[in-house]
């Protein structure tokens, strides 16, 4: 049996501040699950630059600052293995709203945020901040009205993406039989990390970690 456990990050670092999720907390729990692998939200590229010597925060300044802040000395400190899972083409990724005239994608806007402060309303729903089903609940809401807004963006931006990245993970855990693998991403992700990984044969999903 391999066990797989999720933790949702907060990226923006004024952010973990407000919500009581500073890197402290981050390295607390990882710690605490143990892993021997850890899947993050960075891409391939970004990662071997990285192991090359280049810039931690990726091949176009997109890897969140907790990677090279924490989690990637982290990992040489603990001798944990760690995985990019992260997938985008910036050819293909565009703005959530670019298509529309300014007037409605300004409207657009001001509903995402609303969105947004729905979701962090039930920041402290769980043991850990933003990592919760009522966290998730709202989020795949979020992300369905996003859909119907603008299906062809979403189904590159949010769907093919993860798609991607939970094969990735999946290859991680058919390489790692029976070890401790976490997940870590933004907190966006969590439910469908939480969904699709549950449907894994001999996976243990620990989520939330605690």
């Amino acid at each position: 049996m391999t066990t797989v456990g999720i933790l949702g990050m907060i990226h923006d670092e004024e952010w973990q501040r407000i919500y009581h999720f500073p890197l402290s907390l981050a390295e607390e729990l990882i710690v605490e699950f143990n892993p021997d692998v850890i899947c993050g939200e960075v891409h391939p590229d970004s990662w071997n630059l990285y192991r090359e010597g280049g810039d931690p925060r990726g091949i176009y300044g997109e890897t969140q600052h907790e990677y090279p802040a924490l989690i990637f000395p982290l990992c040489e400190e603990k001798g944990i293995e760690f995985i990019p899972v992260n997938w985008f083409e910036f050819d293909v990724f565009k703005g959530r709203f670019d298509s529309f005239l300014q007037h409605k994608k300004e409207e657009l806007d001001a509903e995402l945020s609303r969105w947004t402060a729905r979701q962090l309303e039930t920041w402290d729903r769980g043991s850990i901040p933003v990592n919760s089903l009522d966290y998730d609940r709202i989020t795949r809401e979020k992300y369905e009205w996003l859909h119907s807004v603008s299906p062809d963006v979403e189904d590159i931006n949010w769907n093919a993406r993860h798609f991607i990245m939970l094969q990735r993970v999946k290859n991680a855990i058919q390489a790692h039989e029976g070890k401790r693998i976490l997940c870590v991403h933004g907190a966006d992700h969590n439910y469908w990390y939480h969904s699709a990984l549950q449907k894994v044969p001999q996976v243990q999903v620990v989520y939330p970690l605690r």
